[in-house]
């Protein structure tokens, strides 16, 4: 009996990281994800994007409106996506499970980011030494050494580093900051792997 209701199930699995799909065109949208290809280029500062959703979002990062308030600590987003995102870390809600360790995360892409530890996917090869990554977030930084790329400069002795957080450390030099402490002799730190050195 026909019920007009659509097959739920995902008959088309992507042969890369597994995710399933109902319709041919959203896994060949999806495939761009894998691949280098990134034919939607933004107008305003060149950088290009895999998907036109995501060229869309990016744009407006150029208008600097971000009209979603954050009532707890006044920060600011452009998405009220980004907003909900954000309040999970004051609510300290983590909805989402993973079922192999039971380990416990705010966002669905950080547990399905997670999940490649247990099958040991690494689906972002480097095309220059064939090193593999979990997240293209990690690929993008690796090609950095490659290019000798930093792009995070110091505004106030002109050092430079691959990643922000690098240079959110250095910052500490210049501000005396040390937030991490020892417990036994109080000698304090900029970072806490100095602080299990010793």
């Amino acid at each position: 009996m026909n019920t007009g209701k659509k097959n739920s199930r995902k008959a088309l699995k992507c042969t890369v990281c597994g995710k399933g799909f109902k319709l041919p065109s959203v896994l060949k949208r999806h495939l761009m994800i894998h691949s280098d290809e990134k034919p939607f280029r933004c107008t305003q500062c060149d950088k290009c994007f895999n998907q036109s959703s995501n060229l869309k979002r990016h744009l407006t990062s150029h208008s600097g409106e971000k009209p979603y308030r954050c009532t707890q600590c006044d920060k600011r987003f452009n998405r009220s996506s980004n907003l909900k995102t954000h309040l999970r870390i004051h609510s300290g809600e983590k909805s989402y499970r993973c079922t192999q360790c039971d380990k416990c995360f705010n966002q669905s892409s950080n547990l399905k980011t997670h999940l490649m530890i247990h099958s040991g996917a690494t689906p972002y090869r480097c095309t220059q030494c064939d090193k593999r990554f979990i997240q293209s977030s990690a690929l993008k930084i690796h090609l950095m050494i490659h290019s000798g790329e930093k792009p995070y400069r110091c505004t106030q002795c002109d050092k430079c580093f691959t990643k922000s957080s690098n240079l959110k450390t250095h910052l500490m030099i210049h501000s005396g900051e040390k937030p991490y402490t020892c417990a036994q002799c109080d000698k304090r730190f900029y970072q806490s792997s100095d602080l299990k050195s010793t």
